[in-house]
């Protein structure tokens, strides 16, 4: 499926659609160290743990645009920096990089711990330390959630009688999927915020802290399955069914350990049950590292670039990934996570000049200002990469220039007279 772009309709509604972030940053105190203190948010929707107790998950509602849900993860994060900076058991502060700050040891990462009926989270949280280890969990980064807007779907639904409504959202949102995942080292080249890892990481790494990594989370070091899944998506239930086997395989505990670039995801409960019986809702892209170069950790015009960049794949030809193409596709993400981009090539071509021709294409395919203008931004960044100015500014002293980026944050949020 291609979206008919010359359909007016369709046209109006091409930027617009649901929008929701979830971002994951480390609780640390004053001196750098990751805080031994409660999470201190419970009962708050927007504000909850991910992985271990230290580790916040913020989360915004689904917004009608990227601007909009950038507006509300700037409110929550101001929210949480404060509350963070005036807790009575000590002042904390959210560490501004994926990569996370001195680890002391294991002790360190307590798993998030939780009672009653959700038990399970914790005993599953248990289950993923034990399988990958705590340090790996540390990582944090941020998770866009998109949807089509329903006018732009309800219009483009007529050209596909012979489907009905939710068939047509799955094939569409499937073939979404697969264009991502050909795509996805794009992403993850442009936005790649992560080449610094402090040696406390482990115990037996050199006494340098950069290993030729842009993005460490996404590279081989990083969130990975211990093989490269391999998922069938010629309808939603072929889909749902390629993950379930690995489930019943005993390779996966549940579909929500697929640590995979991108996921098709139900309303409501996130289950391959629930998928499979109400369809896919919207996609959710996994692949985006924190910035320390904005306050709230990612770059406004990243995100309308993911914005543009979903639907420009949209206009592209039907992708029908085969089992080698997707495995090519996961060794050029983790290709793509490497900081000298001289020694990374996409297809036999130089990364960077492939990007560089892909960009062009989209900056012919967009004809508004504001599109050409985010267009714009990736291009400036490709001869100054945010892992470049990030090995400048802190290469010589990640833990200690980190913590005063956090702190100021803290201290200019704390002054505002209104979140």
């Amino acid at each position: 499926m291609t979206l008919h772009t010359n359909n007016k309709i369709i046209k109006e509604h091409l930027l617009t659609g649901g929008f929701g972030l979830e971002k994951e940053s480390l609780r640390v105190n004053l001196e750098g160290y990751l805080s031994h203190v409660k999470h201190p948010f419970l009962g708050n929707p927007y504000i909850d743990r991910d992985f271990c107790e230290n580790q916040v998950e913020m989360i915004t509602d689904a917004c009608d645009s990227c601007d909009k849900a950038y507006r509300d993860m700037e409110i929550i994060h101001k929210q949480t920096v404060k509350s963070l900076y005036t807790l009575e058991t000590g002042r904390e502060i959210l560490w501004p990089f994926s990569n996370p700050p001195f680890v002391k040891g294991e002790s360190d990462i307590p798993v998030a711990t939780f009672e009653g009926a959700l038990k399970n989270k914790e005993v599953y949280r248990q289950y993923l330390a034990d399988k990958y280890g705590k340090r790996k969990m540390l990582f944090s980064g941020i998770h866009v959630n998109y949807s089509f807007d329903d006018k732009l779907l309800e219009e483009e639904y007529q050209y596909y009688p012979e489907l009905s409504f939710q068939q047509f959202k799955d094939q569409l949102y499937l073939e979404l999927a697969q264009k991502i995942v050909y795509y996805v080292w794009m992403i993850v080249y442009l936005t790649a915020a992560s080449p610094i890892l402090d040696k406390s990481y482990k115990k037996d790494m050199s006494a340098s802290i950069y290993q030729d990594l842009g993005s460490t989370r996404c590279s081989e070091i990083g969130y990975w399955n211990d093989f490269i899944p391999i998922l069938k998506y010629h309808d939603i239930h072929s889909y749902v069914d390629s993950i379930q086997k690995y489930v019943d395989d005993g390779l996966l505990k549940a579909a929500s350990e697929l640590y995979y670039p991108v996921r098709l995801k139900p309303k409501g409960q996130n289950t391959n049950e629930h998928l499979r019986e109400t369809g896919v809702n919207h996609i959710e892209l996994r692949v985006f590292d924190l910035n320390p170069f904005s306050p709230i950790g990612i770059i406004k015009e990243d995100l309308r670039f993911v914005n543009l960049f979903i639907v420009y794949l949209m206009s592209l030809d039907k992708i029908n990934l085969t089992e080698e193409m997707q495995q090519q596709a996961i060794h050029n993400e983790k290709n793509a996570a490497r900081y000298d981009d001289t020694k990374i090539f996409i297809d036999g071509v130089n990364i960077k000049d492939k990007t560089l021709s892909i960009l062009n294409d989209m900056e012919n395919f967009f004809d508004d200002e504001q599109s050409k203008t985010t267009i714009q931004y990736q291009k400036d960044k490709l001869n100054n990469r945010y892992v470049e100015r990030i090995m400048k500014q802190y290469g010589d002293n990640y833990v200690g220039e980190g913590l005063r980026v956090a702190i100021d944050n803290a201290i200019k949020i704390c002054k505002e007279r209104k979140i």
